[in-house]
């Protein structure tokens, strides 16, 4: 996210607006529809998701499917559709749609759910290094809570003096921390039991679909919902595209089957080797290739592979730190949703109140790595905080989605999702069960107090989803404003 459109608010300004969007359309670098696949797939698919699947052996496929069809296909054709017809992103989009208030709750969420994303990211990174220096420490907590705090603030020093060049970072974490490692996992895993070895998971018919123990047993598929969050970026290239009508959906299915085998083949290697009841949610890629590399006698690649993960989690950190947090800051000063002292930039135009307000609460979360008796546990929690929150987004963009086709049915769109209707009802009902299910505590909470964790989570929402974004609306003031600084910060953006 590297820019926000001033919201509109008569129907002359949309007509404007709507030239301003197919000039920038035009004006857009043609994107080949493979080329916009793999960009897609870049961007969402990561090993750091797979050993919270793998707990689930061959029913991982379902769990991943499932989700793919009623989230993730919705979410990128509706996107699309908002994309190719509205500048400005989330906020735009559910500002038209519903109103400025609600598109601020959006972008809010869109940012805030990026609070608990890092304490889980640098928790993954932190078990991951264990692995180089002593693989007890994955499940230490004091240690994960040490690494998680060094490395966010270290990633807000780097983001504050405007570095440029971090997003290559992300592409060149994507081949050595993603793509190299998964297709080495998967090799092995398919070596290992070609020689012989029995599977630690059953692999037969009837371990296709997830035992029913209980709604808990299907906790876990509220993850891959985040796994597959961030459709909505890539939808604004949908106007890049030669014929979007055609070529989007057919870029998009591709992805999904990318994104699909990216998510489902190193998960299944892992629980090749690894059983269910020894997997760390946080160190559950290091611990396959451990005991693939000690039974392959290769244990010298532990910290390759260790560095590769880690180059490609900390890349993709850098690229996402600043982003959601510059949308934020341009819409606070349009509207003046934000008090002063956290609109102000650094002397390289880069807002590091914000990041270092994001920095103090990210190092509170992290703490209690070190007093959740169970780094897994604590990862969990986290990462259903995170998706809830995010979820609150989505939710927004449905309904939005759906009232600007009946309210602005002749606004110009470079694409128009077939059966809108359909696929906003199944995102918003999917969005809906998936917070539900996220309150039912999952196996790998382990003998926790199922209150407590209704607590945290609930808590966790209610203050980042509601009460604080309600806050600043409540307490925005007029003289906040600061349009002409806010269209500064995006020319330098």
């Amino acid at each position: 996210m590297t820019s926000m459109d001033v919201p509109l608010e008569g129907g002359g300004k949309q007509a404007g607006s709507a030239k301003t969007a197919v000039r920038t359309a035009v004006a857009r670098p043609r994107l080949t529809w493979l080329t916009l696949a793999f960009m897609t797939t870049s961007s969402v698919a990561s090993l750091r998701a797979a050993p919270t699947m793998a707990v689930y052996g061959l029913a991982c496929v379902f769990l991943y499917v499932v989700p793919a069809i009623v989230f993730l296909l919705p979410t990128a054709l509706v996107s699309a559709e908002l994309a190719s017809g509205w500048n400005g992103g989330v906020y735009n989009w559910v500002a038209q749609g519903l109103s400025k208030r609600m598109g601020f709750l959006a972008v809010w969420c869109q940012f805030a759910m990026t609070i608990f994303y890092y304490p889980t990211l640098l928790g993954y990174v932190a078990s991951t290094i264990a692995y180089v220096i002593d693989p007890s420490l994955a499940s230490n907590g004091p240690y994960t809570a040490c690494v998680i705090v060094i490395l966010y603030w270290a990633g807000v020093w780097v983001s504050s003096r405007g570095t440029s060049g971090v997003g290559g970072m992300a592409s060149f974490g994507l081949i050595i921390g993603t793509l190299i490692p998964g297709a080495l996992l998967v090799l092995l895993g398919v070596v290992f039991l070609g020689q012989g070895n029995p599977s630690a998971a059953p692999m037969d018919a009837g371990a296709i679909f997830p035992q029913w123990t209980g709604i808990a047993s299907l906790v876990l598929i509220v993850n891959n919902f985040l796994s597959y969050s961030g459709m909505e970026m890539n939808a604004v290239h949908v106007s890049s595209l030669k014929n979007p009508a055609r070529e989007f959906p057919r870029a998009m299915f591709l992805a999904m089957a990318l994104v699909l085998l990216i998510f489902i083949l190193p998960a299944l290697a892992i629980s090749w080797v690894v059983p269910a009841a020894q997997l760390s949610l946080t160190a559950g890629v290091m611990q396959a290739f451990d005991a693939f590399f000690q039974y392959f006698n290769i244990g010298w690649l532990t910290p390759l592979v260790a560095i590769g993960l880690v180059a490609a989690s900390l890349g993709g950190m850098l690229t996402w730190l600043a982003g959601p947090s510059k949308g934020l800051l341009l819409i606070s000063r349009q509207e003046g949703y934000l008090p002063p002292f956290l609109q102000k930039l650094n002397k390289n135009g880069v807002q590091q109140n914000i990041l270092v307000a994001q920095g103090v609460v990210t190092t509170a979360i992290a703490l209690m790595y070190a007093l959740i008796p169970s780094v897994s546990s604590a990862y969990w929690i986290f990462s259903v905080i995170t998706t809830q929150v995010y979820l609150i987004m989505y939710l927004l963009m449905f309904v939005a989605a759906l009232r600007l086709r009946r309210l602005q049915p002749d606004h110009p769109r470079g694409y128009r999702a077939p059966m809108l209707a359909v696929l906003c009802v199944m995102g918003f009902l999917a969005s809906v069960a998936a917070m539900i299910i996220g309150f039912v505590p999952s196996s790998q909470f382990g003998s926790g107090s199922v209150w407590s964790y209704v607590v945290i989570v609930a808590g966790g929402l209610l203050l980042l989803g509601i009460v604080i974004p309600f806050g600043f609306l409540w307490a925005s003031k007029p003289s906040w404003r600061q349009p002409d600084a806010a269209a500064a910060a995006e020319g330098g953006a």
